[in-house]
């Protein structure tokens, strides 16, 4: 047997070999998740977990902050964007259900605009007193509210956004007055609680249960239709004798017209993420219900939710420009 014939061999076994190492590698293409909100709140912790579990498929995959106008800058971002499937975002129901019924005008339509990808996760709201806050309790809460009517304030994380009509439809079922402080996301927000700028917050759960465990604040109710075990201690806005309930999600979304092949792809990227027991358990120890849906499921999410909130939007009688 010739040297020669020796070298060849071992050249095109080691070929053979590395081949299918290569089409793995070429096989992952880079992912950029798109958050409408500052570092530290609930959408870009949520993006940044989720983005760990996606790098099995996906190299490098990076989460960039787009914060501003309640959402509304980082959709335009993503609207425009090459819809190849590289390209995403992250964010809560509101932007989608909410800013239809809201904004006189908005540069993207929520329906066309985008393709649905996967529903991620379900979570709930809570009503949070501050330092600057005497309130202990609900009860206590609207007494001191419905006592000195627009002396007490409330942040949220943008004007339009679902916590801003919790603090609105909560002012109109408990008959009291207060002031709404918009911010550019949770994490500002909770700046503003933890310093006493203002008293309460309306924001998810997850933003301050630490805080509400080291006593640095107080969650006085939780808003869906059950307790939520971040917080076990704190009663629903039902039990409170408030008479509202409100729920909301996050979803993945991309530039409308991306193929189904590049779609179908995320959606099953996501759905396998979200069977990863250590990301299961890091997001229900969020008060994350997780989910990872089908693109249908996300869409019928969708139109279910921008139905259902024309009525109380519009009750309201808030509407932006």
């Amino acid at each position: 047997m010739s040297r020669r014939w020796i070298l060849l061999t071992a050249v095109a076994a080691a070929a053979t070999l590395i081949a299918p190492v290569a089409a793995v590698a070429q096989d992952k293409t880079p992912l950029k998740i798109v958050v409408g909100f500052p570092p530290g709140g609930s959408a870009d912790t949520l993006a940044r977990l989720l983005a760990e579990g996606l790098r099995e498929r996906y190299d490098p995959v990076v989460v960039e902050n787009r914060p501003g106008a309640g959402g509304r800058i980082a959709l335009s971002q993503v609207k425009r964007a090459n819809p190849d499937g590289q390209t995403v975002i992250v964010l809560p129901s509101g932007p989608m259900v909410l800013f239809p019924h809201v904004y006189r005008k908005l540069d993207y339509d929520a329906v066309t605009d985008f393709t649905p990808i996967s529903l991620l996760t379900h979570f709930q709201f809570g009503v949070v007193a501050g330092p600057a806050a005497k309130a202990k309790t609900m009860a206590e809460m609207i007494a001191t509210a419905k006592a000195a009517p627009g002396q007490g304030s409330y942040g949220t994380p943008g004007q339009g956004t679902l916590p801003h009509f919790m603090g609105v439809l909560f002012e109109q079922q408990v008959g009291a007055k207060l002031n709404h402080v918009p911010f550019q996301g949770g994490g500002p927000a909770n700046a503003a609680l933890m310093g006493g700028h203002i008293d309460y917050k309306f924001d998810v759960v997850s933003e301050t249960a630490e805080l509400h465990r080291t006593g640095k604040v107080r969650i006085l109710a939780v808003t869906g239709p059950k307790r939520d075990p971040q917080v076990p201690e704190v009663p629903t806005l039902k039990e409170s004798g408030v008479d509202l309930t409100a729920t909301a999600w996050f979803g993945m979304y991309g530039p409308a017209g991306m193929p189904a092949a590049a779609r179908d792809r995320l959606q099953q990227a996501v759905s396998e993420a979200m069977k990863q027991p250590a990301l299961r358990d890091r997001l229900v120890g969020l008060g994350y219900e997780p989910v990872g849906s089908t693109p249908a499921e996300l869409a019928s999410t969708q139109k279910a939710d921008l139905d259902r909130w024309a009525a109380p939007i519009k009750a309201t009688g808030i509407q932006l420009d």
